[in-house]
């Protein structure tokens, strides 16, 4: 992994950390994790398993500093390292259609949904779920529209992202 790659990775990381700052809450206080998106495209950019699991940790570890959601803090780390790592696998299994915006798309929605319901899970068993909501509720109310939301950014920026790359030479691209 070269000084390149390891900046576009810090910079995709920082784009999502600030996204994740700055997007409000949606239900009790919580809201879409836009650094997931950011992680997902570092992947897609970056398939290389040191590079996952490198920002896996990175944007759990941001996310555990800012997140909202009460004692989420594990939950976040663990979410991210495991999810990475899924979308990961995924990637590598449709490779040969992973250069387009349709599998980036499905990608970011499969992995949004997979960080939901890891991130839920682990909050659930370790520091229980907030408010007395249920699992489901959450789902409902952050985890599908997160899904959607993230699926339409990614949408708009891994063409540009791709591209911007290309330019730049920078190899490790899919």
């Amino acid at each position: 992994m070269n000084t390149r790659i390891l900046v576009s990775l810090a910079l995709l990381v920082g784009i999502g950390a600030v996204l994740h700052a700055v997007i409000p809450g949606i239900f009790f206080g919580m809201k879409p994790d836009m650094m997931l998106t950011m992680m997902f495209l570092a992947i897609l950019l970056f398939p290389d398993v040191k590079a996952v699991g490198l920002v896996g940790i990175v944007t759990g570890i941001i996310s555990a500093l800012t997140t909202n959601f009460p004692g989420g803090q594990i939950p976040n780390i663990v979410d991210k390292i495991i999810t990475a790592f899924v979308v990961f696998a995924i990637a590598l299994a449709v490779k040969k259609y992973s250069r387009t915006v349709v599998s980036a798309a499905m990608l970011t929605a499969i992995g949004t949904v997979v960080s939901g319901t890891v991130f839920l899970t682990a909050a659930l068993l370790l520091v229980g779920l907030p408010g007395g909501a249920t699992f489901s509720a959450l789902f409902l109310a952050v985890v599908l529209p997160a899904a959607v939301i993230n699926t339409i950014v990614m949408v708009i920026i891994y063409p540009i992202a791709s591209s911007i790359l290309k330019r730049m030479n920078i190899t490790a691209h899919v």
